[in-house]
């Protein structure tokens, strides 16, 4: 029995085959048509790091609803050969608290990522680095843009060292501050940053 691939119908903002890894689709997140996938993995206890433990699936409804509402902000459904396997999003630095601890440069872009959890296969060699090839290819290349940033849980030793195997440079430590406003209200985060430019990435 086949499975059909998922939101086949909906447009990529990026495909890209990777070698010896499989096709990575890259689509804009529908926050009523995959509510249920974002809500069970932000649910999760392995993804205290996001920040959504807790929430109902209104609440994870209201804040990709409201992030949809954003320029400045974009949520993505990465699909691997049809399957659902990771919530990626980016942001334009200037316009998030990031931008209070770190000087910006023209070209940054910054990027969060929560990988969904294994399936029946289990545990997945090379599985997190090889979505980070075809999410940095998007930005980097897809974007044109000459920096990415990330500013991981500085708790999260795990996703820091993702990061610095796939060539981010360890950046420091900050404390993102708490943002208490009518449509989105986020905690105090102390964060570790990383950068990687487009350079260090692809040699451009």
């Amino acid at each position: 029995m086949t499975t059909e691939p998922y939101a086949r119908d909906r447009e990529a903002v990026h495909e890209q085959l990777v070698d010896g890894f499989g096709t990575v689709r890259i689509l804009p997140l529908d926050p009523h048509a995959d509510l249920d996938i974002v809500h069970t993995w932000v649910a999760q206890e392995r993804a205290g790091f996001w920040g959504m433990n807790g929430l109902t699936k209104q609440q994870v409804l209201d804040t990709y609803l409201h992030l949809a509402s954003l320029d400045t902000h974009h949520a993505f459904l990465a699909v691997k050969d049809g399957e659902p396997v990771a919530l990626f999003q980016t942001y334009e630095p200037e316009a998030d608290r990031v931008s209070e601890c770190y000087d910006v440069e023209p070209g940054d872009i910054g990027v969060h990522l929560l990988i969904g959890p294994p399936g029946q296969a289990g545990a997945r060699p090379g599985f997190s680095s090889s979505l980070l090839v075809a999410f940095t290819t998007y930005v980097l290349v897809g974007l044109d843009r000459e920096r990415v940033v990330v500013d991981p849980d500085e708790r999260n030793g795990k996703a820091i060292a993702r990061f610095e195997r796939q060539g981010f440079d360890p950046g420091p430590a900050v404390v993102l501050p708490e943002i208490d406003l009518p449509d989105v209200y986020l905690p105090e985060k102390r964060a570790r940053l990383a950068f990687l430019t487009r350079k260090a990435a692809f040699g451009e």
